[in-house]
């Protein structure tokens, strides 16, 4: 049995959105691609960059936002439900959207998914006429969807996404395959069915089969390259 819930009205910003946020044709066009883990969605933004150019595309993963908990142990830090909404900084997420979409530039900070910690070192991010937004739950927060001019979802079967994050994590991670199994039953699936899968439903763009859907991939890349125009 599926679990769903509704988007809280204020996820980032208790109080509401900042002043003067209102999207106009003169701003920096945001597509945010959301999809659950191993679905391709990374795949799918690479692939806009690649094709489009990144003087002309800008790409933020929302990966690098994992909020920095130095007070914990490396114990309590490993313990964390990274598949929960509460997980991510969001409220510098927002900060450096609104600033990439006003033509400035950012500093996206690094995360070390080995120690589950923030480095020293940040990947400066200039500005671009397009924004794509990566990560599982782009589309959880209002706040964040207001900023989008189009919404993709990248769907794909369950079983392919497990092997997917089974063979990430294991090579590029440092996890061994019982523990990657021991979470993805714990909380990847289940934050999966309750945060990501019923953001399905604000998705202008459905992407079935993963990011190596050629012909849904040759429409998102001709709809960017019409916006260029």
């Amino acid at each position: 049995m599926s679990i769903t819930v509704e988007a809280p009205d204020a996820v980032l910003y208790p109080r509401g959105m900042p002043e003067d946020v209102a999207v106009t044709p003169a701003d920096t066009y945001v597509i945010g691609v959301a999809g659950g883990t191993g679905s391709g969605k990374t795949t799918v933004a690479e692939r806009l960059v690649e094709r489009v150019g990144p003087e002309r595309v800008a790409l933020v993963r929302l990966d690098s936002y994992y909020a920095d908990q130095p007070e914990l142990s490396m114990a309590e830090r490993a313990a964390v439900n990274y598949d929960h909404p509460d997980a991510f900084d969001w409220p510098l997420l927002l900060d450096h959207v609104l600033r990439l979409r006003r033509g400035l530039g950012v500093d996206v900070p690094r995360y070390d998914f080995t120690a589950y910690r923030r480095v020293d070192e940040v990947d400066p991010i200039p500005p671009a006429q397009v924004l794509v937004l990566e990560g599982i739950l782009v589309l959880y927060p209002p706040e964040l969807r207001a900023l989008m001019r189009l919404k993709v979802f990248v769907d794909t079967d369950p079983d392919v996404r497990f092997i997917r994050r089974l063979q990430r994590d294991v090579a590029e991670r440092g996890r061994t395959p019982e523990s990657v199994m021991a979470q993805y039953l714990d909380t990847v699936r289940p934050m999966h069915l309750q945060f990501c899968e019923p953001t399905k439903r604000y998705a202008d763009v459905i992407m079935p089969h993963g990011g190596r859907n050629d012909p849904a991939f040759e429409m998102l890349e001709a709809r960017v390259r019409q916006l260029l125009r």
